[in-house]
């Protein structure tokens, strides 16, 4: 795992404009990889920023950036808490729902569709995708959109170009810790 994808994968979340993003990486050791999650969580811990695998296997990890702040208040906005408690979340704490969410992922190699919500998605598009089981949608950009299409297209293009600033900026030499907004 580097700082670029960190960059290229995350830089909406950095900025604090999503409340979290996910990608996978290739680890060769797991002492490896949890050096570098302390490392950057103990960096970025400030700036209000987490770093923690959801799940761990066969030299692969599933790494979850987010903003706990805006997660706490995304997970107890009631459309939110309704539709993880329909899916055996308890959604007294943001870091039940968390190890729930990492039970849910151990269990299953596909992902459960309300991760959406953990990564800032509309909880209207996180159940239209469940309802309709990802059909149908109106939309397809970093999520599928089945609620406001034109809302979700305007912030399909903010996280891009987000994106192609951090990677500029990143790539002109500015550290991914001046690059990282407190919120």
């Amino acid at each position: 795992m580097s700082e670029e994808a960190l960059i290229r994968y995350c830089s909406p979340t950095l900025a604090g404009i999503k409340t979290g993003s996910l990608f996978s990486c290739s680890y060769h050791s797991e002492t490896e990889l949890f050096s570098f999650l302390r490392t950057w969580n103990i960096a970025l811990r400030e700036k209000g920023i987490r770093i923690i695998p959801l799940r761990t296997r066969e030299g692969k990890a599933l790494i979850y950036v987010f903003r706990p702040s805006q997660l706490e208040t995304r997970l107890q906005e009631e459309e939110s808490r309704h539709l993880l408690e329909e899916r055996g979340y308890c959604s007294e704490s943001c870091s039940a729902c968390l190890t729930h969410l990492i039970s849910r992922l151990s269990e299953s190699e596909d992902f459960p569709h309300e991760i959406g919500l953990f990564l800032g998605y509309p909880c209207e598009d996180v159940k239209g995708f469940i309802d309709n089981k990802a059909a149908c949608a109106k939309y397809v950009g970093c999520w599928k959109v089945y609620g406001d299409e034109v809302k979700a297209r305007k912030q399909f293009e903010r996280f891009k170009k987000c994106t192609r600033i951090y990677q500029q900026q990143w790539a002109d030499g500015k550290p991914l810790t001046r690059l990282t907004v407190t919120r």
